[in-house]
């Protein structure tokens, strides 16, 4: 039987109206179970059994339960809130037959956490026959890893369990059911949420606790390292230590860098001086804790491990919460549960029990690499040469590979010069899975001798690419899981970084090869495999693989030839002219023509010099020929991994450009079934493609990994998921808008399943090359490109198509701030095996010719070749490659078509016109001076624009076909003077001057004009002859008046040097079609006569390789129109807060510019500009399929100086293939980018319209001009719009800073909408009164009825200054106006008077309140009361804490309401801006030049937006803003009232800070230094301040926290500002919350000026209501149209004395049922300039305002802290018994002097002892002594509280509060060395173990029980405080080989004392007078007690004589025997002689 306790759930979210009726479901296997459902309640509790009948079947491994909470509906389906699932292993596993879930988090659909949290218990009773199998748990726990764990997944984001993370606690997890696909993803947003760039960021750690630290007489101390700050907290005692410390480390870098950092927590034992002294550590990234609901782990178990041995359990617990603060991040307030102390370490795991930390060794094959650039300086291969050796320049490189993770590093062995390595080693990196850490880097480095070793370039493995925790499948398909471990290749990996050009100076891209942005080169690839094994440790971290591994690697390595074609349509937007422009296009090492290791290819275009496009950009005149660049590359065929990818990005786009269009149609509030239409069409397409398209097939492929098998599984399964989720959506959807964010997930699902880990192609990088140096890049994956036979869709999305790409700057710090060149480029990549298919993809006729210069220079005016110094008489384009035709052989394949003819090149001429409408010509008239004299033509009068020699006017003549529109024009439209001069200085060597400037000054030596004249290409006859155009000099010459790039078609008398193309054209032998270029291979040949000189020929600027090119034979002419309507939010450029913006719009090599506006960031351009022939080559179909952007660049027209660019535009036009289609393009907004940023928006549209043969007749009609040459968006696609009125109620301006040094003393405001404007009156004088004196303006103004398209409000303040100027001082602009909106019929209590004002006009005298006088005996009471009941018993009571609030909840007192953030936030109160709303003021750029305006003041005020009627005979709607309150000053008394702080930022060394109050408001201030409160980051205060202050001048109250320094100056922790006027103005009755009922006495009696009934008056006239009725003496009352009576609300309410009179107590009722802000406690973040948006700490405090013209208001409260009680523990130590005998006497006995010592936590100082028993033989002990502790006890908290010096030479003592426990220890004494351990026993007195009444009751199992939390009694019957007196026998225990064994039994009585009876109860410590309560005798010890040196007698009868007295005896008989033999043989011969002498 399975049984699922459902108790209760807390936090669920609230509805949009009202709250749920929450119910809940168990779903077990296939059988769903409900709860009742619960009315209207946000913490329901339900406190039901439900029954899951197993029929006789014991649970499985893998079982779980899903709990559903959902919303009831009577009529139609219950609404989803949040779901969690439960894995059931535990239970299964046979371990606990009861699973206690306790606040598991609640998800929705995304499996992002809702804040809301469920309670369960989960009971099993297994069957009769089972017996837990062991083989099976250790099948379990593999499942774990290999499906579940993620195994090790990425260290962030998978190891959490669906349910797991919520709030405080997770419930278990199902190995399985880790993480799911849609929470990883709503994870790793976070991350993409954060701008990529350094910011700040605050980490905090707090240690709570640790439990069950290996170890004897342990001191253990926590180290927490994190970005390499490292804090340690105090050194604490015994095996469970409390800390309570909170670490901040502040940081300021990437995210991307963070998150990649690790938290290190160790524990350290402090006794130790060893190294072994490490007890355990945890380690995690900070990623992890950021990808966290968030942004934190609360509260949460860690698992200590050893790091360095694998086989070792457990260490130990540790208690933690972790927070990451970023930026605008709020950190979670903890809370600490009530029975915190006894929770379950198991379920409470920050890595759950069922996801086992295992060992896992990640093997990491490193094979070999290839491609490897060169490193080193080829000095040394220089010098062989000159002495004749070979040198091998390639070969400059000594690599080898470093590993990274998770803080390990492995490198393979270095191979000197090589640039093909082969390692052949394998890496074993051990590491514990789950892991915290994410990815794998790898490093190739080159290995330097003396210096440090350079990176080559870096890659990682991501874990969670390429491990799967098998979350992604739902349940109830019942698949199989698919997870697995990471697991990788083999494969290649490619290398990016810095240019592969080698120079010997320093890389200015070092960075890009450490991995740190995007890398624009190609640096090589390396062959890896990794593999996970499990409980496996390698013998060697650094091995050698297997000569059989090296074999089988081999098939991985086969290669195929690809085929890659780029034709380059257009290169436009070049931003200025200079040498001429060449492209390269490399894939890997192929088509680097810098490169020498692989053959010459066709890789690059011919050279082109860029040409001015007659307005703004210059682009390369490509015209009918377009360059074509051939490259032939071998790569593995991974063609079944890129054909996935390709399938899954065509669904994704497909989705993506759908979802665009719903989205647009959302915001643009289409109808009902249009939306359905819209919404319809994309789910029908994406479950199409979904069927439709299937990833291929893996047999049969080759270079298959176990991978792309398990990736394959993932993705298959994943798609089925999608899909199944889109038909139910289908079927299921009821509010269509809100399916918005699952289709969004499914977007980001399926654009997460295209990333494909195993990727060996490299990726194409197009290279732009000013002559010889590479300036811009742009790097793009082949797979994008590549062709294939498996389907259409399995194709890349730009295969053979068009695609426009922005090239970048490479490591641009302006983020691509400029764009050196757009262009258009069609990319064709495939296996040369299908080389023939390329022939359907590609236009034009390809045409392949050899090409060479013949150069000639004129001496002495005649043309030859002896002039031609350096050069050779034929070269290449470049002069420095010697040719010469007769060396020419065509490729093989391939055969001369053609003799060798002369072809000039147009696109190197200066004049190249080619493919213009209409040209401009340009000449710059130059005049020089000596300074102060005359101006005289120059000696150059006539040059280009970069100073090189031009032709005369005169001698321009208007080519063939051409025609002049106007005479030569000065051009004055730029930083010139009136007569178009501009001057500089020139400064020798050069000839003209670097900078220029429009203004004349005496020391200008040279000035210069532009003169242009336009020319237009004249129209030819319809299908008349097309005239040819001049093609120069008849032989084919162009010229040059020096050797360079700047040639011309006609000689002029300045000409030095000509040169002329020869071109032979080359054609296939054996193939027809496009495809043939592909043959091209290889350089056609040079000069072999100089190989022998010392340049190698191949090293010289490019091979020489054959120019291909792609000719179209005709051309079609389009009509470009771009609608430019307006544009918001634009960057402010100038000082003045405003820009002048203009656009310059871009269309292939046509531009075009907007008119310029003045001083807006909103312009409204309402302008159609019109491009009448634009001539695009190639076929329109492809054209209608890809067409070429329209791309605008904003700029701000500034006077002086360069104008600056605010941002860029990129919008598609609408192509019409004929003129008659009725299709009109709609406008749109499209971002504004600037810096990869977004800055403002632009409402654009474009249409694109091909032109008939015929003529023009077909085009839209021109649109009505506004002026000269400016047309208007015409009628149809401009927006419609409605008269409209906007009242704008102008309350006042507040914190004006100074403009130019002066303050704002008489300023106005202007408001502008829709091109309309209106005027406020002046303020005469902002000190007296900031407020307007008129307070509503109005203004009428036409607006577009679509809110997407409405401009925005723009607020000017102008400040009134002397001699009539009005500089603009502010602005603001209000972008939506949907907030403001209104019905004007309908009547609305905003903008009326404001109920605190309407008492202002009336009179006060019946306003005081007369509180009753209370009898002497009552007050009494309430001070008696006032023990057992304070203000900190209600807040306790409010947040939920009972056994702090006392009996406070039993009198039926009032409650407050605990608000976790400020007033101002809560959604019920709007801001408190209901009156009227704070706008920030702007103005310009900041001083300091940043981007970001600077705030300079406020604007109070607000809008009402309305519809008018056009006819004028309908009457106009009431105005909304009337009966305003008076705006002058009011007197305010405000009280100030500060609880206590929580989570203060240290600003001390010891980590601590002492904080106090400063406040101010206007010019009063407050300085509370004087109360300090010493170390400590969770003050409490409880401190109330009282000031006066005038609204609204004094409106700001500012309150900081300060920390006190003795010495130097006191810091600022933070601070944080309340507006006061707000509060003041605001309906909400802020100015003081209304509490539950009204008291008369009390500590809640009534502290507001006014009585209920008077406010509900005020309410009700306020409302436009009638006044409330009162009847049946006021408990019935009447109040807008319902009736309430007194019983209703007090019926179930405890009636106490302190209650005042009925009809108030009723008024108040109804009040509190308005909506008004209750009684209350706000928590306000603390604020600092050092950190601007993050928290440094937070403040929970409330303000009272009232003001003095009422009266005086009631009593404040009394929030002074409570004090600690003073209370004894004492305890008698009677005797011991089972004490460890630890010594041997000399007589060898066991024995051990036994004696006790005690102290109490956190006083070891204070530590007290027995007397010693001596010579215990038994391990009994008798003492009869008593322990003494004095302590400071916080009953409300159960804490004691220890002040005490950390340090002798601290200043002030610091406060902890630390759990009361004692702690007893039995130690063996010894006199001449250290004394030994026996055993210690702790015993916590809140929740005491009963002791045993006997010893031999007593084990060591009762305190096991304590640690399971086992409830065995009621928990004040273990609590010592409610017991006050306990006497049993008590285990101690000792640690013998990581076990816990008995090491002792103690008896003991334990008394606790108050102060009051200690007194009458008196007792000395030990023995010592007064022996008493109860009185001690000394202890009847036995006989054997003593100590030997002082007791000889006692030594000699009880050790010597006891043991050794028959050896005594015996001696003592011997000794006689032998004195006697002794006297026998002195005395026998005397006696015999006397015998013989006397017979």
């Amino acid at each position: 039987m399975l049984r699922v306790k459902v108790e209760s759930a807390k936090g669920l979210p609230k509805k949009k109206v009202g709250h749920p009726d929450p119910i809940t479901s168990v779903i077990f296997k296939d059988e769903k179970q409900k709860t009742k459902s619960i009315d209207s309640e946000l913490n329901p509790v339900w406190n039901e059994v439900l029954e899951f009948d197993l029929k006789g079947i014991a649970l499985d491994y893998s079982a779980y339960i899903d709990v559903i909470v959902k919303d009831y509906e009577t009529i139609g389906k219950n609404k989803f809130i949040g779901s969690t699932k439960i894995a059931l292993k535990d239970l299964a596993s046979g371990q606990m037959r009861s699973l206690p879930s306790k606040n598991v988090a609640l998800v929705n659909e995304s499996g992002q956490g809702i804040g809301a949290s469920i309670d369960l218990v989960i009971g099993y009773d297994p069957p009769a026959n089972f017996a837990p199998n062991p083989n099976d748990s250790q099948e379990g726990d593999s499942t774990v890893d290999a499906g579940g764990g993620d195994g090790g997944g990425d260290g962030g984001d998978e190891t959490q369990p669906d349910g797991g993370q919520g709030g405080s606690a997770g419930g278990p997890s199902s190995p399985g059911q880790s993480v799911n696909l849609r929470q990883k993803i709503a994870r790793s947003q976070n991350r993409h949420r954060l701008v990529n760039k350094p910011q700040d960021f605050q980490i905090r750690i707090r240690i709570i606790e640790a439990r069950q630290l290996s170890g004897n007489n342990v001191k253990p101390v926590v180290k927490v390292s994190v970005c390499d700050q490292t804090h340690r907290t105090r050194i604490k005692r015994g095996n469970n230590p409390f800390f309570d410390e909170m670490f901040f480390y502040n940081v300021h870098m990437l995210p991307s860098d963070l998150f990649d950092k690790h938290i290190s927590l160790r524990v350290y034992n402090s006794y130790s001086l060893r190294a072994d002294s490490l007890m355990g550590e945890f380690k995690l990234d900070v990623g992890y804790v950021y990808d966290e609901p968030a942004h934190c782990v609360l509260r949460k178990w860690l698992l200590l491990n050893d790091p360095d041995d694998s086989s070792s359990g457990s260490k130990g617990y540790l208690k933690v919460s972790l927070f990451v603060v970023g930026a605008g991040d709020e950190p979670p307030v903890e809370k600490r549960d009530s029975n915190d102390d006894q929770d379950d370490i198991e379920s409470n795991l920050l890595l759950p029990a069922g996801v086992t930390l295992r060992w896992a060794t990640l093997s990491l094959k490193v094979f070999r690499a290839e491609d490897v650039p060169q490193m080193d300086d080829a000095f040394v291969q220089t010098v062989k040469e000159i002495f004749g050796g070979d040198a091998n320049k390639k070969n400059l490189v000594d690599p080898f590979l470093e590993a990274r993770f998770a803080g390990r590093k492995l490198c393979t062995k270095i191979i000197e010069k090589n640039a093909n390595p082969e390692w052949n080693q394998v890496l074993n990196l051990q590491v514990k899975f789950p892991s915290m850490c994410e990815r794998v880097k790898l490093t190739v480095f080159d290995w330097d001798r003396i210096t440090g070793n350079d990176a080559i370039g870096t890659t990682y493995l991501n874990l969670s690419k390429i491990a799967s925790s098998g979350g992604e499948i739902e349940a109830n398909t019942g698949q199989s899981e698919v997870g697995f471990l990471p697991v990788f290749g083999p494969c290649y990996v490619n290398l990016y970084g810095s240019l592969r050009e080698f120079s010997g100076l320093p890389d200015p891209y070092e960075d890009l090869n450490y991995g740190k942005g995007e890398g624009v080169a190609y640096r090589g690839r390396i062959l890896v495999e990794l593999s996970t094994k499990l409980e496996e440790k390698a013998d060697k971290t650094v091995d050698c693989i297997h000569s059989d591994d090296i074999l089988v690697v081999q098939k991985y390595q086969r290669r195929r030839k690809y085929s890659l074609c780029a034709v380059f349509h257009s290169a436009s937007m070049i931003q200025e002219p200079g040498e001429p422009i060449q492209f390269e296009v490399s894939i890997g090492n192929y088509g680097n023509k810098l490169d020498t290791t692989c053959k010459p290819l066709a890789s690059t275009t011919q050279y082109s010099c860029a040409v001015f496009d007659g307005n703004h950009y210059y682009y390369l005149p490509w015209a009918d020929t377009k360059p074509v660049v051939v490259v032939l590359s071998f790569w593995e065929d991974v063609s079944h991994r890129l054909d996935a990818v390709n399938i899954i990005l065509y669904i994704t786009h497909r989705l993506q450009s759908n979802l665009e269009l719903f989205k647009t149609a959302i915001l643009a509030k289409v109808s009902d079934n249009k939306l359905v239409e819209v919404w319809l069409k994309l789910l029908n397409q994406l479950i199409e493609d979904l069927e439709s398209l299937t990833t291929p097939e893996l047999e049969g492929r080759s270079n298959l990994t176990s991978l792309d098998f398990q990736i394959k599984k993932l993705r298959d399964s994943t798609l089925k998921t999608i899909k199944k989720g889109a038909r139910c959506m289908l079927e299921e959807a009821r509010e269509i808008a809100d399916t918005l964010p699952d289709l969004e997930s499914w977007a980001e699902k399926l654009q997460q399943l295209a990333d494909e880990p195993q990727n060996s192609m490299p990726d194409v990088i197009i290279w732009m090359l000013r002559g010889e140096k590479r300036v811009a890049y742009s790097r793009m994956p082949a797979h994008q490109f590549l062709y294939s036979t498996y389907s259409e869709q399995a194709c890349g999305q730009h295969c053979g198509k068009t695609k426009t790409v922005f090239l970048k700057y490479p490591m641009d710090k302006n983020k691509g701030l400029k764009v050196p060149v757009q262009i258009r480029v069609n990319m064709w990549l495939g296996l040369s095996a299908h080389e023939k298919k390329f022939n359907s993809f590609s236009e034009g006729t390809f045409s392949v010719f050899a090409e060479l210069y013949e150069n000639q220079a004129a001496v002495f005016r005649k043309w030859g070749t002896t002039g031609l110094v350096g050069r050779h008489k034929f070269s290449d384009v470049t002069g420095k490659l010697k040719l010469k035709q007769e060396h020419f052989m065509p490729q093989r394949g391939w055969e001369w078509e053609d003799d060798w003819f002369i072809d000039p090149e147009k696109a190197l001429l200066t004049e190249a016109d080619a493919g213009h409408t209409d040209f401009m010509d340009e000449v710059f008239q130059n005049e020089t001076r000596f300074p102060g004299r005359e101006w005289k033509e120059a000696s150059e009068p006539f040059t280009d624009v970069n100073g090189e020699k031009s032709r005369n006017p005169g001698e321009f003549d208007c080519p063939t076909g051409w025609m002049w529109e106007d005479e030569w024009s000065v051009d004055d439209n730029r930083a010139v003077d009136d007569q178009g001069w501009e001057y500089g200085v020139t400064i020798p060597p050069a000839d003209q001057p670097k900078s220029w400037v429009s203004a004349e000054k005496v020391y200008h030596v040279h000035r210069r004009r532009r003169l242009y004249r336009p020319r237009k290409r004249a129209a030819h006859p319809a299908g008349g002859p097309v005239q040819k155009r001049d093609q120069g000099d008849p032989e084919g010459w162009e010229f040059s008046s020096l050797i360079g790039w700047k040639f011309h078609r006609k000689e002029r008398s300045s000409d030095t040097f000509r040169r002329r193309r020869w071109r032979r054209k080359m054609g296939p032998e054996d193939r027809l079609g496009a495809s043939a270029i592909f043959q091209l291979e290889g350089a056609l040949g040079v000069d072999t006569e100089e190989k022998d000189s010392k340049s190698d020929v191949t090293k010289l600027f490019g091979a020489n390789t054959p120019t291909v090119s792609c000719c179209f034979d005709r051309s079609h002419l389009y009509h470009l129109r771009v609608y430019v309507y307006q544009a918001q939010n634009l960057a402010s450029m100038d000082k003045d807060s405003f820009s002048d913006p203009y656009a310059h719009v871009s269309f292939l090599h046509f531009s075009k510019t907007t008119e310029k506006l003045k001083a807006t960031l909103n312009p409204t351009w309402d302008q159609t500009l019109i491009f009448s022939e634009v001539e695009i080559y190639g076929d329109p179909q492809n054209i209608a399929q890809c067409p070429p952007d329209v791309v605008l660049e904003f700029y701000d027209n500034d006077q002086v100086g360069k104008d600056e660019l605010l941002g860029r535009s990129v919008c598609t036009p609408m192509v019409k293939l004929n003129a008659s289609m009725d299709q009109t393009p709609r406008l749109l907004w499209y971002p504004i980018i600037q810096k990869g940023q977004k800055a403002g928006e632009a409402l654009l549209a474009a249409e694109l319209i091909l032109k008939d043969k015929t003529g023009e007749s077909d085009l839209p009609l021109l649109p009505s001009k506004k002026s000269e040459n400016i047309y208007m968006v015409p009628q149809g696609i401009r927006p419609v719009v409605q008269l409209t009125a906007v009242e704008i109620l102008v309350w006042g301006l507040r914190n004006m800073k100074s403009y130019q040094l002066a303050s704002i003393s008489s300023p106005s405001l202007v408001v502008e909408c829709g091109g309309e404007r209106v005027e406020s009156v002046v303020i005469k004088n902002m000190k007296k009164s900031p407020n307007f004196p008129g307070s509503v303006l109005f203004i009428k103004v036409l607006l577009p009825k679509e809110e997407m398209y409405t401009p925005p409000i723009v607020l000017k303040v102008i400040d009134h200054r002397p001699f009539g100027r009005t500089p603009v001082v502010g602005q603001c602009t209000i972008t939506s106006l949907e907030q403001f909106r209104c019905d004007p019929y309908i009547i609305t209590a905003e903008g009326a008077m404001s109920n605190k004002m309407t008492l202002m006009a009336s009179p006060s005298g019946h306003l005081a309140i007369n509180m009753e006088t209370r009898p002497l005996l009552e007050t009494q009471l309430v001070e008696k009361e006032k023990e057992t009941v304070d203000w900190w018993s209600k807040l306790y009571a409010s947040t939920g804490d009972q056994q702090k609030c006392g009996p406070y909840l039993k009198k039926g007192y009032d409650m407050l309401k605990v608000f976790d953030c400020e007033l101002e936030d809560v959604p019920e109160f709007k801001g408190l801006t209901d009156f009227c709303c704070t706008f920030k003021l702007l103005r310009g750029k900041n001083e300091n030049g940043d981007d970001d305006p600077s705030v300079v003041g406020e604007f109070k005020g607000s809008f009402k937006v309305y519809p008018l009627s056009d006819d004028p005979g309908v009457a106009p709607p009431p105005r909304q803003f009337r009966e305003l309150p008076e705006s002058g000053p009011q007197e305010c008394l405000v009280r100030i009232y500060v609880v206590q702080a929580i989570d203060l930022q240290p600003k001390d060394n010891n980590g601590r800070c002492d904080p106090y109050i400063k406040m101010s408001l206007g010019k009063n201030k407050i300085d509370d230094r004087d109360h300090y409160l010493p170390n400590t980051t969770t003050p409490v205060f409880g401190r109330m301040f009282e000031m006066t202050c005038f609204l609204p001048q004094d409106k700001d109250l500012k309150i900081s926290v300060y920390d006190y320094d003795m010495l130097t100056r006191d810091e600022k922790v933070g601070e944080t500002v309340i507006d006061l006027e707000n509060r003041f103005l605001s309906r909400y009755n802020s100015y003081c919350g209304l509490p539950q009922t009204y008291c008369i006495s009390g500590i809640n009696k009534w502290r507001d000026q006014m009585k209920p009934s008077l406010i509900l008056e005020n309410l009700a006239r306020m409302k436009g209501l009638s006044k409330p009725r009162t009847e049946d003496n006021g408990t019935s009352l009447a109040f807008n149209g319902k009736e309430y009576t007194l019983a209703e609300f007090e019926n179930t309410k405890e009636i106490h004395e302190h209650l005042g009179p009925p009809r108030e107590r009723l008024c108040l009722h109804v009040l509190r049922k308005q909506g008004l802000v209750p009684e209350h406690v706000e928590t306000r973040t603390l604020y600092s300039t050092f950190q601007p948006n993050i928290s440094q700490g937070k403040l929970q405090m409330w303000v009272d305002v009232f003001p003095k013209s009422i009266g005086p208001p009631g009593p404040p409260f009394d929030v002074t802290p409570r004090k600690p009680k003073k209370y004894f523990l004492r305890a008698v130590v009677w005797n011991t018994t089972d004490v460890t005998l630890d010594e041997a006497s000399i007589t060898g006995e066991h024995m051990s002097d036994i004696y006790v010592k005690g102290w109490m936590a956190g006083m070891e100082d204070e530590k007290q002892k027995t007397d010693v028993h001596y010579r215990s033989l038994d391990g009994d002990g008798n003492f009869n002594w008593r322990f003494v502790f004095e302590f400071e006890y916080l009953p409300a908290e159960q804490l004691c509280l220890v002040s005490k010096k950390e340090r002798f030479w601290s200043l002030d003592k610091t406060e902890f509060r630390i759990p009361p426990k004692l702690i007893l220890q039995i130690w063996d004494n010894d006199k001449f060395s250290l004394d030994d351990y026996l055993g210690t026993l702790e015993l916590d007195l809140r929740n005491l173990v009963p002791p045993a009444k006997t010893p031999n009751k007593c084990s060591l199992m009762m305190m096991g029980d304590l640690e399971m939390g086992s409830p065995v009694k009621k928990e004040n019957e273990k609590c010592l405080f409610s017991q006050q007196s306990v006497r049993g026998w008590w285990p101690c225990s000792i640690e013998q080989d990581g076990e816990r064994v008995l090491g002792g039994k103690v008896e003991m009585t334990l008394e606790i004392v108050g102060e009051a009876e200690v007194d009458e109860k008196p007792a000395g410590k030990g023995r010592d007078d007064p022996n008493m309560n109860p009185k001690l005798d000394p202890p009847k010890r036995p006989e054997t007690s003593f100590f030997w040196f002082t007791n000889p007698c006692k030594t000699m009868k009880f050790i010597v004589w006891r043991r050794f007295r028959c050896l005594f005896i015996g001696l003592l008989i011997l000794i006689l025997v032998l004195l006697f033999l002794g006297i026998l043989l002195y005395s026998l011969p005397n006696y015999i002689a006397m015998k013989l002498v006397k017979p």
